[in-house]
């Protein structure tokens, strides 16, 4: 994988994307294993969690539904710190199992700031699967039930992560090369 330019910006590989589909797979099983008997619904937040969503939902065998909401909180390279909710939620999450899907969980805010909507709801459980959490960047106590990877506090790009709406389209991760974010 060779380093890419994405607006004004280099980036440089970081996590391959035989890397990811693998952990996806495991991920899957566990779910498959741990929510056995239960038909979850999944809430994917967008626009970021869209691959992972799909590639993840590609290797459930228990019966499940998915649906997305869009949240955002980043503008460029960094997080504007106001989350916006443009797409609602349409499904009652009545007494059921909620696994809410992320493609990354680094400050927290946009979970610290939409779990509340979900409880007020009263699902039975609620579960949260990221693929990518970034630990030294968290400001709110989310703890998230399903991790993919944890990784250092910066940009990354590709799989679903954009910079200024590009990138997304990649298969693999790239992270921000010796720049101030």
């Amino acid at each position: 994988m060779p380093s890419i330019q994405i607006h004004d910006k280099i980036f440089v590989p970081y996590l391959s994307q035989q890397l990811i589909q693998q952990r996806i797979t495991q991920l899957a099983q566990q779910l498959n294993q741990d929510l056995q008997g239960e038909r979850p619904l999944f809430l994917a937040i967008l626009n970021g969690a869209f691959m992972f969503a799909a590639d993840l939902f590609r290797h459930l065998t228990i019966e499940a539904e998915i649906s997305f909401i869009k949240l955002v909180s980043y503008k460029g390279t960094r997080s504007t710190g106001h989350v916006i909710t443009s797409i609602g939620l349409d499904e009652d999450l009545y007494n059921r199992t909620v696994v809410i899907l992320e493609d990354i969980v680094d400050t927290g805010k946009t979970l610290h700031e939409f779990l509340p909507q979900i409880r007020h709801q009263h699902p039975k459980r609620l579960l949260i699967t990221a693929l990518l959490s970034k630990p030294d960047a968290r400001q709110y106590p989310i703890h998230v039930d399903y991790l993919g990877f944890s990784v250092p506090n910066r940009f990354l790009l590709g799989y679903g992560l954009d910079y200024d709406g590009l990138g997304r389209n990649l298969p693999e991760i790239y992270q921000l090369k010796n720049a101030e974010e």
